[in-house]
């Protein structure tokens, strides 16, 4: 999982929490598709003269041949048409990131725990024996749920069908589309859903769990055992999938996610990088300290990272293993972080004690692409100049900070910027 809904930051701070909830739905679907697509050996070319209905009998062609039956088929992509919608989205390129503390605000909402309280109580029969069978935490799954769909209530209406044929005709990635498409077409012919109702978003997530096709053809159960692995309209269905999603992802029962740290000062920031894991006694032998100033004490042989997700001027998290399942669900610190927090916001924990660096406006994708364009021009080697803040771009920025003597927390500021652009005046 694509990061969160990108708009101006004095636009955001005026949106009410009910919009701000959609936000984070919204994100959250596309966020799982970007975190899906894995890099394909050369890019695919769209042919702008082949029309709908010739990519669709060419498709036709490569279904039938990788045993999809025709009436299957046939029935799926009867009607379809591209959408105009889809290919907008896909082609959108947003301006504006929106910064993790407004994020949180969406995703934390007093709304959102309450509704996630109710639902633990609700399915606690349900969640207990989930728990029992796949070892993950129950508040983990429910908060999951809460942050994909809203408990169910919103999953997407657009036909998967319908979207990932018109992405797989004249998307951005073509072929992967293609590949979840014939996904998709296999889940209409084991008869775990119908066409009408494989609903979800503009990118082809499904479900209360907000499924790719072959994340759901590797993950989804059948928890009630009707025949069917329905994560549309059966709760424990879609709970079970997301958890057996979590244990191939290598989810540790009873392990902690992480914990809000301290750090000490004058603190090596270049420490903090998901790439780099120490024991939590390695951490402590450094000064880190819990939120409230205190001693490490608890899983002192178990690995963490450093983050610090609005850099060294905002909180600090040493996550661990469970973090990086959750990650593996959708690829954003964001989205990992939110659910850990919603988690134990359920149980009446999970408060942030340190202060976010809200005056800090984040960059424009514009101001993003010319950060990059510098860096490179100062010889820091950030990579494509694309906008998107990787892992070579964080360490270009940390290489620049040091030679600015700043701490290196590989974090992108308009300080920042203004400062590379000072250095060529």
């Amino acid at each position: 999982m694509r990061k969160v809904l990108l708009r101006p930051a004095a636009l955001l701070r005026t949106l009410s929490a009910v919009t701000a909830s959609l936000l984070v739905l919204s994100a959250c679907a596309e966020n799982r598709l970007e975190a899906s697509v894995k890099p394909v050996a050369s890019p695919v070319v769209v042919e702008e003269s082949r029309t709908f209905s010739q990519w669709r009998d060419d498709f036709r062609s490569r279904a039938l041949a990788s045993g999809i039956q025709p009436r299957v088929f046939d029935e799926a992509f009867r009607g379809i048409e591209p959408d105009p919608a889809v290919l907008r989205a896909d082609q959108s390129q947003p301006e504006f990131t929106r910064p993790i503390w407004e994020y949180l605000d969406g995703a934390l909402s007093t709304q959102r725990q309450a509704t996630g309280r109710v639902m633990l109580n609700r399915h606690a029969a349900t969640l207990q024996q989930i728990e029992a069978r796949y070892g993950v935490d129950r508040h983990i799954l429910v908060a999951i749920w809460g942050l994909e769909s809203n408990f169910g209530s919103n999953m997407g209406d657009r036909s998967v069908i319908r979207s990932l044929a018109t992405l797989a005709h004249q998307g951005r990635r073509s072929e992967f589309a293609q590949t979840q498409l014939l996904a998709a077409l296999e889940i209409l012919q084991r008869g775990d859903t119908t066409a009408a109702d494989m609903t979800g978003s503009w990118a082809g997530a499904m479900g209360q769990t907000q499924f790719i096709p072959t994340t759901y053809n590797e993950h989804a159960v059948d928890f009630d055992g009707n025949g069917k692995r329905d994560i549309w309209h059966t709760e424990a269905d879609a709970l079970a999938s997301a958890a057996n999603y979590l244990r191939a992802s290598h989810w540790q029962s009873g392990a902690p996610w992480g914990q809000e740290v301290r750090l000490p000062t004058s603190f090596d920031y270049t420490l903090a990088d998901m790439s780099i894991r120490k024991t939590l006694a390695e951490w402590s032998a450094l000064g880190v300290q819990d939120a409230r100033g205190r001693r490490l004490v608890n899983h002192l042989q178990d690995q963490a990272s450093l983050i610090l997700p609005a850099g060294h001027r905002g909180p600090a998290f040493l996550v661990m293993n469970n973090f990086r399942s959750i990650l593996k669900y959708n690829n954003s610190t964001s989205y990992a972080l939110a659910i850990s927090l919603l988690a134990e916001r359920f149980q009446g924990r999970g408060q942030v004690l340190a202060s976010w660096p809200v005056d800090d406006d984040p960059l424009s994708r514009a101001e993003r692409v010319e950060l990059q364009e510098r860096l490179q021009q100062q010889g820091f080697e950030p990579g494509a100049a694309d906008g998107i803040i990787g892992a070579n771009t964080r360490q270009a920025i940390r290489r620049s900070q040091i030679a600015l003597g700043w701490p290196a927390d590989g974090y992108p500021d308009r300080q920042l910027l203004k400062a590379l652009r000072n250095r060529v005046q």
